[in-house]
């Protein structure tokens, strides 16, 4: 996000996860504020009164004398991520390693963390990078960082110790679902340039577009891609499959711009806040640049929060069929607010909500067309999601799963997509993506279906 840009600007952020998607508001007087409304409430005194001596005593008596920012900076972090599992405080350093971020380039190793049960737990790697092609996978638990464990680290502190120059070394270790030793991966940092699309022409004329984070460049490499592909088809591009695994969300106008590159009209995500004058709705633009082609939606266990907001308008609208399994389900909105002290806090501040009005917080989108990526994984479950980790925030005045009105434009097809590969199919293998990703090879199979039956008339 362009932080020069000076207005406000609300973000998703999955978890914790030091990642891309933020929003700015005014924060003078934002805690003074609350405080002083606090100021008639008698326990409130007392209550900081208990904290100062708290402060005051380990100041005098710590075994060795502490640094006063780092311990008012405990002393907020401890406040906020006390309250879920996405509020958190963020240091000068921290914060602006986060703008860097945000803009789509920094050092380090390419990987989307948050911070569960005193561990970090891996959200998703980022494509082409050192984390990614060491074969870090979503729901790995990084215990240690050089030998030294990651317990009684902040999430902030972790990221600060994966990051440095290019070229560095450091080992991860992490225990994995299923293995029953502890892995050691050696990694060098790299100069991390985030490609947030990847296109390429399947088969059939079939455009397939991979988006694996919302920065700034999400939608605009999203048109370039589609016209890019258009090209190559030659002006006959059947259909369309959007692959939104592993993305772990982002920017709330970047989702929005995304659904509405494949949306005519209506409502795309509305947000309901503490104060409902704070509550908002965005629609649609009017701009379908596929003018109506066939799509299909990729999703997983690892696809949070601005990703489930582009899934979930496009299954409401019945604009794609989403095939994959479960997405993470982080229903609720994180507004960055930068400190006087020039670092910031990373606030929840409203929960979100599809078209038909569905909170997913703590449920995740379903498909349409179940697939696991492997036969070992757990269609049901995919993985950890938002339900897993610890203090969630509620999921609640939302439409039930069971108001919203069943699909029935699915294509024939659908009933014979296999719910996992069949025994011996190989693994998974990023520089052959067509002939070992089982989810892909049955969109396609499904994007085919429904190009076939589209009328003449509208091709």
């Amino acid at each position: 996000m362009d932080f020069r840009q000076r207005r406000l600007r609300t973000a998703l952020m999955l978890g914790t996860a030091f990642m891309a998607g933020c929003a700015v508001a005014p924060a003078t007087g934002i805690l003074s504020q609350a405080i002083a409304q606090k100021a008639s409430n008698a326990q409130m005194y007392q209550l900081l009164k208990e904290f100062g001596d708290v402060v005051e005593r380990v100041r005098a008596d710590y075994v060795q004398a502490p640094n006063d920012r780092e311990l008012i900076e405990n002393g907020i972090n401890g406040m906020l991520t006390g309250l879920d599992a996405h509020s958190s405080y963020m240091n000068a350093k921290a914060y602006k390693d986060m703008q860097i971020q945000t803009k789509g380039e920094f050092g380090g190793l390419g990987i989307e963390v948050t911070q569960d049960n005193g561990f970090i737990k891996v959200v998703s790697p980022i494509d082409d990078t050192p984390a990614f092609r060491a074969g870090i996978k979503p729901g790995d638990i990084i215990t240690a960082l050089d030998g030294k464990t990651v317990q009684g680290l902040s999430l902030n502190d972790a990221v600060d110790k994966m990051r440095g120059p290019p070229n560095a070394k450091i080992t991860l270790t992490i225990k994995r679902a299923g293995v029953d030793k502890p892995l050691e991966v050696p990694l060098i940092r790299e100069t991390i340039h985030i490609q947030v699309i990847k296109s390429r022409l399947e088969a059939d004329n079939i455009g397939y577009i991979r988006l694996s984070q919302f920065t700034e460049q999400a939608e605009p490499s999203l048109r370039e891609a589609i016209r890019s592909l258009r090209e190559k088809a030659g002006g006959k591009l059947t259909a369309l499959v959007l692959d939104l695994r592993n993305n772990p969300g982002g920017l709330l106008d970047q989702a929005v711009s995304v659904s509405s590159d494949f949306i005519d009209k209506g409502e795309i995500v509305s947000t309901r806040a503490r104060h409902p004058e704070d509550s908002n709705r965005w629609n649609a633009k009017g701009n379908d640049l596929l003018n109506g082609l066939p799509m299909v939606v990729l999703i997983n266990g690892g696809s949070a929060s601005a990703s489930e907001i582009v899934a979930g308008a496009l299954q409401d609208h019945r604009r794609a069929i989403l095939l994959g399994t479960r997405s993470f389900g982080k229903g609720s909105v994180q507004t960055v607010i930068p400190l006087p002290g020039n670092g910031a806090m990373r606030l929840t501040t409203a929960r979100y909500y599809t078209p038909s009005g569905r909170s997913i917080q703590g449920l995740g989108i379903e498909p349409e067309i179940t697939v696991a990526e492997t036969r070992d994984e757990q269609v049901s479950f995919g993985g950890d999601r938002e339900a897993d980790l610890n203090r969630i925030i509620t999921n609640q005045g939302g439409t039930t799963p069971d108001k919203v009105e069943p699909r029935k434009d699915l294509p024939a097809i659908a009933s014979d997509i296999p719910k996992k590969p069949p025994e011996g199919f190989p693994k998974y293998d990023p520089l052959k993506p067509s002939e070992t990703d089982f989810q892909l090879q049955q969109g396609l199979v499904v994007a085919k279906a429904m190009a076939a039956a589209r009328p003449a008339t509208v091709r």
